[in-house]
C-alpha cells in the first residue's frame, strides 16, 4: 500500500460517480463493510443485472460475497483478484480494487474521447486525420496477409480430402485389435517407467551433488579462515627490511632533491653558454663588418691617393722648365700635404711623424742632385713609416684585419 495508490483509487471512484466521500484514512484499519459496499457497486457498475448476495454479517457470508465477486470480475471482466488481499478489507485491498476502477475509468476517458470526437467531425467534415489509422492500417494489412495464407493452406488440405477421406474410412472399417492395443500400451507403459526410473537417478544424483558441494563449502570456508588469520598475523609482524627500506627512502628523496638542483643549475649554466655564444657570434660579425667597412674605406683613400699622384706627376712634366729645384720642393710639399689629409680623415690609432724644423731655404735649394736624392729618399721612409701607422689597430682585432695592399713605389728620378 502507498500513497499514490489510494489517492488514485479516491479521485478515480469519485470520478466514476460513487455516492459516499472515502478519505484516505478508510484503509489504516480493516474496513470490511466499506470494502463489500465498494465491489457491490462497482460490480453493479459494470453490469446493472448481476444478482449478488450483499449479506456480509457472518464469516461464511464474507467468504462466498468475496468468492462470488472474485468469479463474477474473472468471468466478465476478465480481471483475477486476489480474494486473500480483499477479505484482509485494509491497505492491501485497495490495489485489489485499483484493477476494477481503472478499467471503469478508462473506459469512461475513452467514451468522452469520443464523444468530443464526433463533435469534432460534426463541425469540420472535411478534415481527416491520417496519421491516428497508421497502426489500424498496419494491423488490417498483416491480417489481410495472415487470411490470405490461412486460405492457400486451407485449399490445399480440402483437395487432399479425397485420399483422405479414404484412408480415413478403411481405419474406421478395420476391427481393432486387442493384441497390438495391449502390446502398444505396454511400450507406453515401459517408456514411462524408464523416464520415472532417470528422474528417480537425476534425484539420487542431485542430493549425491548437494552433499559434495557442501563438502567443498565447508573446505573452502576452513581455507578462508585460515587465509584471514595468516592475513592478520602478516599485518601484525614489522618486517626485518623495514628499517633498512625507510632508510634507501630517505636517501633516494634527498638524491632526488639534489638531482633536480643540479638539473636546474645546469639548465641555467647551458643557457648562459648559449646567450654567450649568441653574443660572441654577433660581436664577430660586427667587427667583420667593420674590417669590411675600413676596407673599402682604405681602397678609396689609395685609389685617391694615385689619382692625386698621377696628376702632379702630369703637372711637373708641364713645368719642367722651370728649374729642378723648385719641382723637388714642390714635390716635398705635395708628399707632406697628402699625408695630412690621410691621416685627417678619421682613422682611429695613427701616429704622426715630422719634426720641429721648417722647411727647405734656398741654399739648400742650390745643392746638387746628390742631396735632391737623399732627400727623396727620407720622404719615402716618412711617408712608409706614416702609411704603416695608420694600418695599426687594436689587438683584439688584429688577428681578423686583412692586411692592407702596399702602395705603388713613386719616384722622382725623372726629374
Amino acid at each position: 500500500m502507498s500513497f499514490r495508490d489510494l489517492r488514485n483509487f479516491t479521485e478515480m471512484m469519485r470520478a466514476l460517480g460513487y455516492p459516499r466521500l472515502i478519505s484516505l484514512e478508510n484503509f489504516h484499519a480493516p474496513n470490511f463493510m466499506l470494502v463489500a459496499e465498494v465491489l457491490l457497486w462497482l460490480v453493479k457498475r459494470y453490469e446493472p443485472q448481476t444478482d449478488i448476495p450483499p449479506d456480509v454479517e457472518t464469516e461464511q457470508d464474507r467468504v462466498f460475497f468475496i468468492k462470488a465477486v472474485a468469479q463474477f470480475m474473472a468471468t466478465k471482466a476478465h480481471i483475477k483478484l486476489n480474494t486473500k488481499k480483499l477479505y484482509q478489507a485494509d491497505g492491501y485491498a485497495v490495489k485489489e480494487l485499483l484493477k476494477v476502477t481503472s478499467v471503469l475509468y478508462s473506459a469512461m476517458n475513452t467514451k468522452g474521447v469520443e464523444h468530443t470526437d464526433v463533435s469534432e467531425e460534426d463541425s469540420s467534415k472535411f478534415k481527416f486525420d491520417l496519421g491516428s489509422k497508421i497502426a489500424d492500417l498496419k494491423a488490417a494489412r498483416q491480417l489481410a496477409s495472415e487470411i490470405t495464407s490461412k486460405g492457400a493452406s486451407l485449399y490445399d488440405l480440402l483437395g487432399k480430402e479425397v485420399e483422405l477421406r479414404e484412408a480415413r474410412t478403411e481405419s474406421i472399417a478395420r476391427p481393432l485389435e486387442i493384441n497390438e492395443a495391449e502390446k502398444m500400451m505396454k511400450i507406453a507403459i515401459d517408456c514411462v517407467l524408464e523416464q520415472v526410473q532417470k528422474t528417480k537417478d537425476m534425484l539420487s544424483n542431485v542430493a549425491l551433488d548437494e552433499a559434495n558441494l557442501e563438502a567443498k563449502i565447508e573446505k573452502r570456508k576452513l581455507e578462508l579462515e585460515r587465509s584471514q588469520k595468516r592475513l592478520q598475523t602478516l599485518q601484525s609482524v614489522r618486517p626485518a627490511f623495514m628499517d633498512e627500506y625507510e632508510k634507501i627512502e630517505e636517501q633516494l628523496q634527498k638524491q632526488y632533491s639534489s638531482y633536480l638542483e643540479k638539473f636546474r643549475n645546469l639548465t641555467y649554466l647551458e643557457q648562459l653558454l648559449d646567450d654567450h655564444r649568441r653574443t660572441e657570434q654577433e660581436m664577430f660579425e660586427e667587427a667583420a663588418n667593420m674590417l669590411r667597412l675600413m676596407q673599402n674605406r682604405l681602397k678609396e683613400e689609395e685609389q685617391h691617393l694615385l689619382k692625386s699622384g698621377n696628376n702632379d706627376d702630369s703637372d711637373a712634366d708641364i713645368q719642367e722648365d722651370e728649374g729642378s729645384d723648385s719641382e723637388v720642393e714642390e714635390g716635398e710639399l705635395v708628399k707632406r700635404h697628402m699625408a695630412m689629409e690621410a691621416l685627417m680623415q678619421g682613422r682611429t690609432g695613427t701616429r704622426i711623424v715630422g719634426t720641429m724644423q721648417g722647411g727647405d731655404t734656398e741654399e739648400e735649394e742650390e745643392s746638387g742632385d746628390s742631396e735632391i736624392d737623399l732627400d727623396d729618399d727620407e720622404d719615402e721612409e716618412e711617408e712608409e713609416d706614416v702609411e704603416d701607422d695608420s694600418m695599426e689597430i687594436s689587438p683584439s682585432k688584429s688577428n681578423q684585419r686583412a692586411k692592407k695592399p702596399e702602395p705603388l713605389e713613386e719616384s722622382d728620378n725623372d726629374f
